[in-house]
């Protein structure tokens, strides 16, 4: 049943067939080119059976829980980045982008959707209801053909697709449950959407798709046989892993492939995207998990102290020493080293950072005696050291010692998809550290967190939620002022009055939204005189014929657009 409120919904969509030509004038065939496109992305039109042999081979060679939180998760990104589209393209209209969403996965040729229940939602209270029946479903046909009846739902790719395009419309994460399959053998499948945190009995295999947890796992058989095998991860060791942004995934996946041998990493990023936190995953999906993982930022090292804090000391080696003490490579004996901001590290002590990783032996300062040492190293950087080699500050030598395995982090402007999953991980933590009964975030919230350019990353996101927290009153939601509290320079997109009453956006903004639409009509149209055709053929269709309102839309006089419509049609 849809949820109960004292309120009413602030909105309901109804069940109408949404206008095609809203969104097939954004779908483009180029033979020519080689490119379908739509929404200015790229499309590919596959056949749908050999699609259905990919599946299957899929579930096959990883087994249906993998196979399925991978194809659950190429529709969630599939899902959000179709929502953001239609987020541009309805503007603040989520009724209407809530309608259309539906309708383009039809256009796109998975399913057919039927609404029981008209969509509800109230952006303010955080609720959101929605309940479709789907036939013709591409993955359920799929899966009978290739699998037979089916002991659960099997419609992974859509259930993502659902969830993530209403997580880009709503602001909030969105989860879409498939409660009946044409693959299980019922007449025809069926979903109910709600906002995540609404659900309170999800099985895990319902939401392994938004965690980073099982694609860091390498399975059993994966492991090498001549060594002790690597732990599994335990509950919360990747609490602060959540995404389904394609970025996140390839950083995902390379952490899983590197994990379980003892090559060097270098982690590289911006501030804030999560360097270390990755650093300390790998470490524990490594074979030497039950050993010392021990961090360094050398950023923060006095530079007359870095030996003595990476190698060691010895009584008496200068002023101050009055007792030996080991430096991080022994402490990190049979484990893992990190060291972060490498780049910071002085050069002469980079040459002797160097000498250690080939030859794998340390001496303490002041001290003769050789000592050997067995640790996997592992860098991070946010600057490029190829940069940095260019300019002199960096030993050559040095960084081709530790960029045997590089990865890239990508910045959390790049991964906007992961902010909604963020946000709540980063909400449910601070209530708790707070004391505090925080909702959720308004819809307005949503779009500025989504508009901001992120100079800090996920720290900066992190710590503006704590901050938010603190701010909102319980059992309340988080607004803009709550995040946008200390000094952040946030760009909001600023609307004024049209002519005509209509809102439109203010003149600087307005200027730069039409040069950037004159560049794509003349990158496409050869002729100025199809540009006014075009323009014309748009305002008749608005005005459904009316010669008056096209004239308002074109700001023209009627007599004007009667001239040009004559010439035309002779």
């Amino acid at each position: 049943m849809p949820p109960t409120s004292h309120a009413a919904p602030s909105a309901t969509v109804g069940a109408k067939r949404s206008d095609d030509r809203t969104l097939t004038e954004h779908l483009r065939f180029s033979p020519d080119a080689g490119h379908i496109v739509l929404f200015e992305q790229r499309m590919l039109l596959m056949h749908a059976s050999s699609f259905a042999e990919l599946r299957r081979e899929l579930i096959e060679q990883l087994g249906t829980g993998k196979a399925r939180e991978l194809f659950t998760r190429l529709g969630y990104q599939q899902g959000f980045e179709d929502g953001q589209r239609l987020r541009a393209l309805c503007g603040s209209d989520r009724d209407r982008m809530l309608e259309l969403g539906p309708r383009l996965r039809e256009i796109e040729g998975f399913v057919r959707n039927q609404p029981i229940d008209a969509m509800q939602f109230d952006l303010e209270g955080g609720e959101f209801w929605g309940d479709y029946y789907w036939t013709s479903s591409w993955e359920a046909e799929a899966h009978l053909k290739h699998c037979g009846v089916f002991g659960e739902p099997a419609c992974w790719m859509m259930v993502g697709y659902a969830s993530g395009c209403c997580t880009a419309i709503l602001g909030q994460p969105v989860l879409w449950r498939e409660i009946e399959c044409v693959a299980m053998g019922h007449e025809r499948c069926r979903v109910v959407g709600r906002p995540l945190a609404a659900w309170d009995d999800l099985s895990e295999h319902e939401t392994n798709f938004l965690k980073i947890e099982s694609f860091v796992r390498t399975p059993p058989k994966a492991r090498p046989t001549r060594s002790a095998p690597v732990k599994a991860c335990t509950p919360g060791e990747f609490d602060d892993f959540v995404g389904t942004s394609a970025g996140f995934n390839a950083v995902a996946n390379l952490v899983r492939r590197v994990g379980v041998t003892d090559s060097t990493v270098l982690f590289r990023g911006e501030s804030g995207v999560g360097k270390e936190r990755f650093a300390r995953a790998l470490h524990s999906v490594s074979r030497r998990h039950e050993q010392p993982l021990v961090s360094i930022n050398c950023a923060a090292i006095p530079p007359d102290l870095v030996e003595a804090e990476l190698f060691g000391v010895e009584k008496g080696a200068f002023t101050g020493a009055d007792h030996s003490r080991p430096g991080r490579f022994e402490r990190a004996h049979g484990g893992t080293l990190f060291l972060d901001e490498i780049s910071s590290l002085p050069l002469p002590a980079q040459g002797k950072l160097l000498r250690v990783l080939q030859e794998r032996e340390i001496e303490r300062v002041g001290d003769v005696r050789v000592r050997k040492v067995d640790v996997r190293l592992v860098a991070a950087s946010n600057r490029d050291l190829r940069d940095e080699v260019e300019a002199g500050r960096f030993r050559e030598d040095l960084f081709y010692r530790l960029n045997v395995f590089p990865i890239v982090i990508p910045p959390l402007r790049e991964r906007l998809e992961d902010i909604p999953l963020l946000v709540a991980l980063f909400l449910e933590r601070c209530n708790r550290r707070c004391g505090k009964r925080v909702s959720g975030l308004t819809t307005r919230a949503y779009d500025a967190l989504w508009d901001y350019h992120w100079p800090g990353n996920v720290r900066e996101l992190e710590n503006m939620v704590e901050r938010a927290v603190i701010l909102a009153d319980d059992d309340g939601r988080i607004d803009v002022q709550h995040l946008f509290s200390g000094g952040e320079q946030l760009k909001l997109r600023s609307l004024s009055v049209g002519a005509h009453g209509e809102l439109v956006p203010r003149a600087g903004e307005a200027n730069d939204q039409c040069k950037r639409l004159a560049d794509d009509l003349l990158a496409r149209l050869p002729s100025f005189e199809q540009i006014e055709s075009l323009l014309f053929e748009r305002a008749m269709e608005r005005s459904d014929g009316n010669i008056s309102a096209a004239a308002r839309l074109l700001r023209l006089r009627r007599g004007q657009v009667e001239y040009r419509l004559k010439k035309r049609e002779s």
